[in-house]
């Protein structure tokens, strides 16, 4: 049995959150566990459901105080209690992938003066257990809520620093973490699954850039690369045509596993950015590959460019209210050696 807390988004864009007694029950059918609520205590944010709770939590002290468990063995002592689960199973993930020693390989002979890797775990970690700002990661969540292995001598200046290192070194380590995926769990690459999605900014002004291109320059310890303006306005997916906003690309296997991950300014159109794409994903040299995207991502610009690619066959069919047979069902695919298909791998073979 724990306290739980329940979030709920409300149309303003303000979150309430209650506060519930539940418990995990196992359910043999579905094979997992199942949260049974037990009791609503109310908002989180109302002093009666405090109070009610500081009741509840006196009374159980009354039943199994710390103190008489402790007085049942003098040699025990209470140090600090830490919840711990859901980062015990990030940092068993976080190193049964090999991210740490991916970091550790790609910092290299470089020195610094605190842990690059426990760094970016605690950032990981705090946005997957309680998603806030690095200032609130350091100042509250770091110091009061967890016990992370490696994170008592972190600084808030040191998050911003290993933000830099990982923004420098970016490329290299998604293609090292990919290629341990792929190897750990066997991915299936020869489709990969494309699409964008936007993501905007609580901001009045747009980015604003120098020269013809509209570049703004990192900094030196962020690799002192040169990009467009990213927080630009532009066609929202979430209906945020007031705000600027980034694109983010995405490509995933059919199991739905990350590939890669890419960042245009917010006035990027979809079309536009399938050629960087599936320029990126050749230099991963990830051999017979079939490109899936939406119609969003279909022009003839696009189609002539995968043309051009020697191991790339653009197959392209009207959708059915246009008299088309199969809409689309393989805008790009890979053809092996001489450009032509097995028998029975044809259009109506697979």
């Amino acid at each position: 049995m724990y306290l739980r807390e329940s979030r709920q988004k409300r149309a303003d864009g303000s979150v309430l959150t209650h506060l519930q007694l539940a418990e995990n029950l196992w359910d043999p059918a579905k094979k997992r566990a199942q949260v049974r609520i037990l009791y609503n205590c109310g908002r989180a944010d109302d002093p009666a459901s405090t109070e009610r709770l500081r009741r509840l939590a006196r009374s159980i002290l009354r039943r199994c105080a710390p103190e008489e468990i402790v007085a049942e063995n003098p040699a025990w002592q209470v140090v600090n209690a830490w919840p711990y689960g859901d980062l015990y199973v990030l940092e068993q993930l976080w190193r049964r992938l090999g991210i740490g020693a991916v970091i550790d390989e790609v910092c290299g002979g470089r020195k610094f003066d605190f842990d690059v890797e426990r760094a970016l775990f605690a950032m990981v970690a705090n946005r997957a257990c309680a998603p806030s700002s690095k200032l609130y990661c350091y100042e509250q969540w770091l110091r009061e809520e967890v016990h992370l292995e490696g994170g008592a001598g972190l600084e808030l200046q040191h998050l911003y620093r290993a933000m830099d290192f990982l923004e420098a070194n970016k490329e290299a380590i998604e293609k090292a973490l990919y290629f341990r995926m792929a190897d750990l769990l066997n991915l299936d690459v020869e489709l990969v699954f494309y699409d964008t999605t936007s993501l905007h900014f609580e901001i009045d002004e747009e980015d604003r850039g120098v020269g013809d291109h509209d570049e703004v320059h990192g900094s030196v310890a962020a690799g002192h690369k040169s990009y467009r303006a990213l927080r630009k306005r532009g066609h929202s997916k979430n209906g945020r045509f007031d705000a600027p906003q980034i694109v983010v690309g995405l490509a995933v296997t059919r199991d739905g596993f990350p590939v890669r991950h890419w960042i245009f300014p917010g006035n990027t159109v979809d079309v536009t950015t399938v050629e960087r794409v599936k320029s990126d994903l050749q230099g991963w040299q990830l051999s017979r590959c079939v490109f899936v995207g939406d119609a969003g991502m279909v022009s003839k610009a696009n189609l002539e460019t995968l043309a051009r690619r020697r191991q790339v066959h653009p197959v392209h069919a009207d959708p059915p209210w246009r008299g088309g047979r199969a809409a689309g069902r393989h805008p790009a695919r890979s053809l092996p050696e001489g450009g032509r298909e097995p028998r029975g791998q044809g259009s109506h073979g697979r």
